[in-house]
């Protein structure tokens, strides 16, 4: 009789999850919320984060709210809101009906600061931001309280009220709880609640003049939506017990708040600050830039949402911080690419070839596979002619000892075509190679020859008739150093800035079936890599693709050499 096989291991948030669910805590109720803030463009990072909290509420049965943290009206604008839902829907998630903004809960949260003042737990400084660092001490030293701290809670009350009604100047007086300046944490160093500024919100409009810090909304707006598990990434470990202080002297709902490790990739910064500097400084063209990590980068680059969605699975959850290499993120992709991309040819650097013994005006169609792969994808017909283009690299005149491709005399096959051999190179006035002649066997046609003898490659090639011209954009890593901030004493992650990250190829030549190709359509160009039309800049009669890939899969060698697992490096 066979033994069951084992149930898999799960990671220690679902481990949470599932102790919770058999003690009936919350009679069994699972809800999460994935909380940005809308003040930039969903990562990479940020993947992992949606896949989780959406991903285990749909495993338990449960739901998962979409909740924009927009308190910070400064930085906040509504595209980054819009391209955020833009994002987690593409990756395939929704939160139907179930999207909050916590600007929806400043009344409540104004009321509880009041309530906070009323108890004798929060007061009005009129301290400076630069005095408040000061009297907040160090990791070392307690801090000091603030001479303001003993205030009257009438006068506090009051304080508050005015600055509510605009009375007072940005940065003239703050709302701080009033905790513990000793405390060793120095998030419970009377922590400031609210702040004033004259900034119109892109929701409230004018309605505000004081907003909320981050740290006393996250945990009353987690309880206002009666969150059940809060995940949240490991900056927010030593948040936590002023999240539990501000629930607790509420008395009300108290979600539970569980930290993982955050995602770092190699060769990749992941940080909403450096990327607004990225694009300030020119380094990028914008936001979807395909070299920038994030998600609007990586769509326009060609990724899919099943590559991204199995690479976030892989990598798992930990509490401890590393760093993933991104050969395995490119190691997903191309699974996904390599089963579902249709094969096509292309040629991005042409050196024009002519087949003297071809008969003049004859072209005829010939039977290519779409993706070995899949072979419900079928076969297209592609035309051959007298003259094509080949790759300028697949020819050298005077070829080292393991260059197989074509040479002087050398033959060779044509892919799904005939057996090639090349005669003679003809070159311009400047001594460059233009043209190849070449002859062909007509009795090769997408086979072996009669004879039994054997070629050592197989070259890709498009007609020169039926051509379509195409600007092909080809995209390496954004840094030069696995670590971009890997730098000298005073030195910048800027410094380690890519030169070739990007190099434009115009002239390319793709074979005629791709002149009705759309934005994001992706292929395989045989022999290239992974290619997709840029949905921004391509358009009929102008086609430009983003190379999305190498074919090359280092990830593999990594894993030989490591002897399997997910190579990571601690941070």
């Amino acid at each position: 009789m066979s033994t069951p096989d084992p149930k898999p291991p799960i990671d220690f948030i679902r481990a949470i999850i599932e102790q919770d669910r058999e003690t009936g805590k919350h009679g069994g109720r699972i809800q999460t919320r994935f909380p940005p803030e809308p003040n930039g463009h969903l990562h990479i990072g940020h993947a992992k984060a949606i896949c989780l909290n959406f991903g285990v509420a749909a495993e338990y049965g449960g739901l998962c709210n979409l909740r924009f943290d927009d308190t910070n009206p400064v930085k906040e604008e509504a595209e980054h809101a819009e391209a955020i839902m833009r994002d987690i829907r593409w990756l395939g998630f929704d939160w139907e009906d179930r999207l909050h903004y916590a600007s929806d809960y400043f009344e409540q949260l104004y009321e509880w600061a009041v309530k906070l003042i009323r108890d004798g737990k929060a007061y009005v400084d009129d301290l400076s931001a630069e005095e408040i660092r000061e009297y907040r001490g160090t990791l070392t030293e307690p801090g000091r309280e603030s001479p303001f701290r003993d205030r009257p809670v009438e006068e506090n009350l009051d304080l508050f009220e005015r600055m509510r009604a605009g009375e007072f100047a940005d940065g003239e007086k703050v709302l701080r709880a009033k905790i513990d300046m000793a405390s060793p944490n120095l998030n419970l160093r009377d922590p400031v609640m609210y702040r004033i500024l004259h900034t119109a919100h892109h929701r409230t409009g004018d309605k505000w003049c004081i907003y909320p810090t981050y740290d006393w909304t996250h945990g009353q707006s987690d309880s206002i939506e009666r969150i059940t598990h809060s995940l949240c990434s490991l900056e927010f470990e030593n948040h936590r017990p002023l999240y539990d202080w501000y629930l607790d002297q509420l008395g009300i709902f108290h979600p539970r708040q569980i930290e993982f490790a955050r995602l770092h990739l190699s060769y990749m910064v992941l940080s909403k600050r450096k990327h607004i500097r990225l694009i300030e400084s020119g380094a990028v063209s914008g936001w979807d830039d395909p070299r920038m990590p994030t998600l609007a980068g990586l769509r326009r680059r060609g990724y899919t949402p099943g590559a991204i969605r199995t690479f976030c699975d892989r990598i798992g959850l930990a509490k401890r911080e590393s760093v993933v290499d991104i050969a395995l993120l490119e190691h997903c992709l191309r699974e996904e690419l390599n089963r579902t991309s249709p094969r096509v040819m292309a040629v991005l650097r042409p050196l024009r070839v002519v087949i003297e013994n071809y008969p003049d005006g004859k072209s005829e169609p010939l039977d290519c596979v779409n993706n070995p792969e899949d072979p419900s994808a079928g076969t297209r017909k592609v035309p051959f002619s007298k003259v094509l283009y080949i790759e300028r690299g697949d020819f050298m005149e005077d070829p080292p000892k393991k260059f197989f491709r074509l040479a002087p005399g050398r033959e060779v096959r044509l892919r799904y075509a005939y057996f090639l051999t090349c005669r003679e190179a003809v070159r311009d006035e400047n001594g460059e190679i233009v043209e190849l002649r070449c002859t062909y066997d007509p009795e090769t046609r997408g086979g072996d020859a009669p004879d039994g003898r054997k070629v050592k490659a197989t070259l890709h090639w498009v007609s020169a008739d039926h051509a379509v011209d195409a600007e092909v954009r080809l995209y390496n890593h954004l840094f030069v150093r696995e670590d971009p901030d890997d730098v000298a004493e005073g030195g910048d992650f800027l410094d380690n800035v890519n030169p070739d990250s990007l190099e434009v190829l115009t002239g390319c030549k793709v074979e005629p079936g791709l002149a009705s190709a759309k934005g994001s359509d992706r292929f395989q160009f045989e022999r290239l890599g992974y290619f997709c039309v840029d949905p921004v800049d391509s358009r009929p009669g102008a086609l430009v693709f983003n190379r999305t890939v190498t074919l090359r899969d280092t990830w593999a060698r990594i894993q030989k050499a490591s002897g399997g697992g997910t190579k990571t490096r601690g941070r």
